[in-house]
């Protein structure tokens, strides 16, 4: 018994001998690889097609703005409309008391009418004249003068039919009525108000908002890139090729229906260095309103591009870098010139070629020339996709 018992001890210290150096063997790997060759996923670089989207800030204003002024002087007397009401073209918006402008144009109304008798007078006595002249009765000097008289008289009669007509005209104009179909604007007058045609302050703005501008501004290599993106040999050919573009409204939603490009000013703005566009929308119910801002979204759809994961780049000192998969897996830090976003990856001008392999991952702190194990290797395209 006593000697199992001295066996069973040997056997165990033996046991021992063996467990503590394959312990400290263990430890010893693990800290191997902590300091051994990082493992790092990769992937290959293939030509694909990338759809990007550009957004610019816009101001929103209506297809027509019209401010809406007094042609006349006077106290309003009726106010037909309120703020924010849609109005027809030729709706009465204002009164203004038109009692003085309705006595000057029964003054000059009378006026016309005794002009137009002292016609009739004058035509009779050249009617008169004629037969006596024939006859040698009178002196042909006297129907001249007769006729001279009718003349006269004529002009008179002209004169003051213009007169009446300008007083119609300013009884006309105590009624302002609305020029174009559209909403009505702050109304800062009330009844009573004196209001002058030369104020500076109107009495209303009128907006027709069936169609809606939205202006924005691009820099000018902005606008060169966009430019040379479409084919056409004039500025117009070439916004008839921009694809339907979209309006993100203030609260992020889109707006329901797709614009159109249409026209681009003709000339740069020497303090921005910038050229302003307008794109429109329809806007039939009415959403959108002058004064209102957005963004614009232009998307492009480029072909045979390249591109890497924006996560697989290292910017620095406004460049930007990749790390290029060599032989004997050795990296290197390549820069690239990026043409544009898509999603979640740049677009490569220049720096890579397809086929090409870059690492993914872990790039923050890898040294230039440092041995990696590429743990995978899947085009560039496809994980855009992904």
């Amino acid at each position: 018994m006593k000697n199992r018992v001295i066996q069973r001890f040997f056997r165990f210290q033996i046991v021992i001998a063996f467990s503590i150096p394959l312990l400290f063997a263990g430890c010893g790997g693990r800290d191997g690889e902590k300091k051994g060759t990082p493992a790092l996923p990769v992937m290959r670089v293939t030509p694909g097609d990338a759809a990007v989207t550009t957004s610019y800030s816009s101001l929103l204003e209506g297809k027509v703005n019209v401010e809406i002024r007094p042609q006349v002087d006077g106290t309003l007397s009726r106010i037909y409309v309120d703020e924010g009401a849609w109005v027809k073209a030729g709706q009465p918006l204002f009164k203004i008391d038109d009692r003085l402008y309705r006595e000057q144009y029964n003054s000059a109304l009378a006026s016309q009418h005794a002009a137009e008798a002292s016609l009739v007078v004058a035509k009779l006595n050249e009617e008169k004249l004629v037969p006596l002249v024939k006859n040698s009765v009178v002196s042909d000097i006297q129907l001249k003068t007769a006729r001279a008289s009718r003349q006269a008289a004529q002009a008179s009669v002209e004169q003051a039919r213009a007169a009446a007509r300008s007083a119609q005209v300013n009884v006309d104009y105590s009624t302002v009525k609305a020029p174009v179909s559209g909403y009505i604007g702050r109304i800062p007058f009330r009844m009573g108000s004196l209001v002058t045609k030369n104020q500076s302050q109107s009495l209303t703005q009128l907006s027709d908002v069936s169609e809606i501008y939205a202006y924005f501004s691009m820099s000018e290599i902005d606008f060169m890139q966009f430019r040379n993106r479409y084919p056409g040999s004039t500025i117009q050919e070439k916004l008839r090729q921009v694809a339907p573009v979209s309006l993100v409204m203030a609260d992020g939603t889109v707006f329901g229906s797709k614009g159109a490009v249409d026209t681009i000013s003709g000339e740069f703005d020497q303090a921005t260095g910038s050229v302003r566009i307008r794109a429109v929308f329809p806007n039939p119910e009415g959403l959108l309103r002058s004064g209102n801002t957005g963004k614009v979204v232009l998307e492009s759809i480029y072909h045979n591009v390249l591109l890497v994961p924006q996560a697989a780049t290292v910017e620095l000192q406004d460049k930007v870098f990749v790390f290029l998969l060599g032989s004997g897996n050795r990296v290197k830090k390549q820069a690239i010139t990026v043409t544009g976003k898509s999603g979640n990856n740049y677009i490569v001008g220049s720096g890579l070629k397809a086929g090409e392999t870059i690492v993914t991952a872990g790039t923050e702190k890898l040294p230039d020339g440092t041995v990696i194990k590429p743990l995978s290797a899947a085009p560039a395209a496809a994980a855009a996709k992904e």
